[in-house]
């Protein structure tokens, strides 16, 4: 019997076609992008090329756009060099945020004297636009850094919202779109958004690349020093194959993003209902059941059990990959800082169940299966 792999939102697996996009880069376009003789400039034109196409999807500028090795980076970049290059004294986040941002806002509080402000959010993981508006109003240079949707628990930020509430109180607004790059449709120019960030391995693409976009409106100066690549942005040589794998990663999200969406909503709209019906006392942590949660996201707290300790492992030997959480803090012993944040109940195993193009409902079926056996052994 096959495994099923239903953890999409730590990690995808690579579509065959991204592979395919990358195997000439790897092979033949082994050139420097610094150096000025042909090899250099083949290699140069190749990332130009995919910074414009990753550009088209945004309906943005190429120079908006630094590729780096992925989110937790790109996070990292925006807050210490907002407050480092444009005077940044608060920060306004949540605590339900990627530790990417919540321990990178956290070390400035405590080693540079900025003030950190944590935003109300509700048990769905809402955050709270009133009390966001009131530490708007405390002043500052302020910069908000809320996530598009949450990683763990699937609630979505209504971002046009955020942007504008940001631009009446003249601060910087910062999104963590990791989660939702590759799987929803983003204009740019639509929304006031000063930074956003991107992991190709979220939507089938390869790991170890990612972009920062950054409004032209705003300068930042690099965070890696050593070299003038990314246009003296980030300094190291080019993940030339990487980055030839996210833009086609994106190609392929971006060439059917609703019939995606429609897909695989209809993956996790089933596996709900097959949860409710074979499993008394199920619940959904945070906004996981609402249809308007992140559509890849299932976070579902069970009934307590004489497994509750080895429950990950149980689904682990029948073949099923999933998370007991975000796997970005896998081998912590504290428990999922989300999920105490919307108050889950932390006595009953909860597990994050997250889906992908590749998944179907016989996915679901064989899940749901061995999760009834284990509850009626």
């Amino acid at each position: 019997m096959k495994n099923i792999y239903l953890d999409n939102a730590a990690t995808t697996p690579v579509d065959p076609r991204v592979v395919e996009a990358m195997i000439p880069v790897l092979s033949e376009n082994f050139g420097n992008p610094s150096s000025i003789h042909s090899d250099g400039r083949v290699a140069r034109s190749v990332i130009e090329r995919s910074r414009k196409k990753v550009a088209s999807f945004f309906n943005a500028s190429p120079s908006e756009f630094f590729f780096t090795s992925g989110g937790t980076e790109a996070d990292n970049m925006i807050l210490r060099c907002c407050v480092e290059d444009l005077g940044v004294n608060h920060i306004i986040t949540s605590g339900l945020e990627h530790h990417a941002v919540l321990h990178t806002a956290e070390e400035l509080r405590d080693e540079r004297g900025i003030k950190l402000s944590l935003v109300n959010v509700c048990n769905k993981g809402k955050i709270d636009l009133n009390h966001l508006e009131e530490l708007l109003k405390e002043g500052g240079k302020t910069l908000v850094s809320l996530m598009h949707a949450n990683n763990e628990i699937g609630t979505k930020l209504p971002l046009k919202q955020v942007g504008e509430l940001c631009k009446a109180h003249d601060a910087l607004f910062h999104s963590d779109t990791v989660q939702t790059m590759g799987h929803y449709a983003f204009d740019f120019q639509d929304v006031n958004l000063h930074f956003a960030t991107c992991a190709a391995h979220k939507f089938h693409g390869p790991k170890g690349i990612g972009f920062l976009y950054m409004s032209s409106d705003v300068q930042l100066k690099p965070m890696i020093t050593g070299g003038a690549q990314e246009r003296n942005m980030r300094a190291g040589t080019e993940n030339i194959y990487g980055i030839v794998g996210l833009a086609k990663a994106l190609e392929l999200a971006y060439e059917d993003v609703e019939g995606h969406q429609q897909s695989i909503q209809s993956v996790k709209s089933y596996m709900i209902e097959r949860l409710k019906e074979a499993i008394p006392g199920v619940s959904f942590n945070g906004d996981s059941e609402s249809t308007d949660s992140l559509y890849t996201v299932l976070n579902v707290c069970f009934p307590s059990s004489d497994v509750d300790e080895m429950f990950l492992y149980h689904l682990d030997i029948e073949g099923i990959s999933v998370s007991g959480g975000s796997a970005c803090s896998s081998g912590s012993n504290i428990g999922s800082h989300v999920l105490r944040g919307v108050n889950a109940p932390m006595d009953r195993p909860s597990v994050r169940f997250s889906f992908g193009r590749f998944n179907t409902k016989a996915d679901v079926d064989r899940t749901v299966e061995v999760l009834s056996n284990i509850y009626n052994k």
